[in-house]
């Protein structure tokens, strides 16, 4: 059995300067940005009325990670402490959601995650594509680093705790 090469091809860009043009545009311009504003905001409605599924949740939490992202890359940069709060409001979702079954949150929760979704929708309106496309980079390359703070704790098992 032959050894796998780690080489890897990167991906061909067909159309260079198309693409370059498209990375320019606002995302608030484009009709695919409408529809990711609809979706975020009808997760958190459902959510709100606690109706929410585990996909409403993830799809809050890939909007806060994105808003936290564009922050880092000086779009809204100062609402740092409002987006650490919607995403400390997510994480306790998340848990209680885990562990009971029900994304239900409290009063607390729901006012700073509304803020960070207007924070959110308006980091949106100002950015480009090509700014977006940064910013869900640097949250993918954070999540796959394991600089993402966990939903789910794993516990340790009887056998390692008695070490």
């Amino acid at each position: 059995m032959r050894k796998r090469s780690k080489y890897r091809p990167k991906g061909v860009i067909l159309d260079p300067i198309n693409h370059v043009l498209s990375g320019m545009k606002r995302v608030g311009d484009i009709s695919a940005g409408t529809t990711l504003m609809l979706r975020n905001h009808t997760a958190l409605e459902q959510v709100r009325k606690g109706e929410g599924t585990r996909q409403d949740v993830d799809m809050l939490i890939d909007a806060m990670n994105v808003t936290e992202g564009l922050a880092w890359l000086k779009i809204g940069e100062d609402w740092h402490p409002e987006i650490r709060a919607a995403q400390d409001a997510l994480l306790e979702l998340g848990r209680r959601g885990a562990e009971t079954g029900r994304f239900i949150l409290r009063g607390p929760e729901l006012t700073a995650l509304n803020l960070g979704m207007e924070i959110h929708d308006a980091q949106l309106e100002a950015c480009t594509i090509g700014e977006l496309e940064k910013a869900m980079d640097l949250v993918t390359k954070l999540i796959r680093a394991g600089k993402a703070r966990p939903i789910v704790r794993k516990e340790r098992n009887a056998e390692q705790t008695a070490d």
